[in-house]
C-alpha cells in the first residue's frame, strides 16, 4: 500500500501551490500554512510534504519556523524540502521536527555535501528527482542538467540516501494525470531504494496506475485544495 501526502507549499508565509514550479503562476490556498495541516490531518493524512519555496529559491532554508509549528501542532511525521544546501541546514531542519528531508541540486552538483547530509541525517535524506523536458532539474527548478532520471537513480542509489521522490515539474500543478511509464522507469533503476511520486494528480482515476507500481507514496496538493477529492478517498485507493 503507498502512502499518501498532502503538499504543503510556503511562500512568502501562505500555503499556495505553483503550475510547473513557476513562481509567477502561484495560487493561494491557505494564510497560514499551519491551517492547511491541520486540515489535511483532520481529514485522516498521517503523513505531510512540506515544501519551502523560499528556500529553494534563496538556497537557504526560510520558513523553518512554520516547519517546527506544524510538526509540533499536528503530531505527524512531516518530509520537509526546499533550500537545503547544506549538512547544517539538513540538522537545523531536522531539530526543527522534519522526520525526513529532501534534498535536491546538491545531489548533483556537490556529491561531498550530499555524503555529510547522509552521514548526519542517514534514512532520513531522501533525493529529489525533479524532471523537467526528460531531464532533472535542481536549483528550484529553475535550472537544469543533461541527466535523464533513471540514469540519476542508477548513480545515486548507493549512496546510503532513505529513498528518492521523483517529480514530473512538466505536470506539477496541472492536473494533468500522473507520468506513469516515467516513474515506472525510476522504480525499476531505484530498485530496492523506495520511490515516492509526485506531479499532475487530478483524479482519483490517476492514483490507481500509481497504487499498481511499487512505489512508496503519492504526493498530492492542487487536487486537494480544489476539492477533486477527499484525503480518504485517495488513502483507500492507494
Amino acid at each position: 500500500m503507498a502512502a499518501l501526502y498532502p503538499a504543503i507549499d510556503i511562500l512568502e508565509g501562505k500555503a499556495v501551490r505553483l503550475e510547473q514550479g513557476d513562481f509567477g503562476r502561484r495560487t493561494e490556498y491557505a494564510a497560514d500554512p499551519l491551517e492547511a495541516a491541520r486540515r489535511w490531518v483532520g481529514e485522516g493524512a498521517a503523513r505531510l510534504h512540506v515544501v519551502d519555496l523560499d528556500g529553494a529559491r534563496e538556497g537557504r532554508p526560510a520558513n523553518l519556523g512554520h516547519l517546527e509549528r506544524i510538526a509540533s501542532d499536528t503530531g505527524v511525521p512531516v518530509q520537509y524540502g526546499g533550500g537545503l544546501r547544506t549538512a547544517q541546514a539538513v540538522e537545523e531542519a531536522v531539530a526543527a521536527g522534519a522526520a525526513r528531508v529532501v534534498v535536491g541540486t546538491v545531489a548533483f552538483t556537490e556529491p561531498e555535501v550530499l555524503d555529510a547530509m547522509i552521514e548526519r541525517a542517514g534514512e532520513r535524506v531522501r533525493i529529489a528527482v525533479d524532471v523537467r523536458d526528460g531531464v532533472v532539474a535542481t536549483s528550484g527548478w529553475l535550472s537544469r542538467t543533461s541527466v535523464a532520471a533513471p540514469d540519476a537513480v542508477l548513480a545515486l542509489k548507493t549512496r546510503g540516501a532513505g529513498g528518492f521522490v521523483y517529480t514530473s515539474v512538466d505536470r506539477d500543478g496541472t492536473m494533468s494525470g500522473a507520468d506513469v511509464e516515467a516513474v515506472e522507469a525510476v522504480c525499476e533503476a531505484s530498485r530496492p531504494a523506495p520511490v515516492i511520486y509526485s506531479g499532475g494528480i487530478g483524479s482519483l482515476a490517476d492514483l490507481e496506475p500509481l497504487a499498481a507500481l511499487p512505489i512508496e507514496g503519492v504526493i498530492v496538493g492542487k487536487a486537494l485544495y480544489e476539492g477533486r477529492f477527499t484525503v480518504a478517498e485517495a488513502q483507500a485507493v492507494l
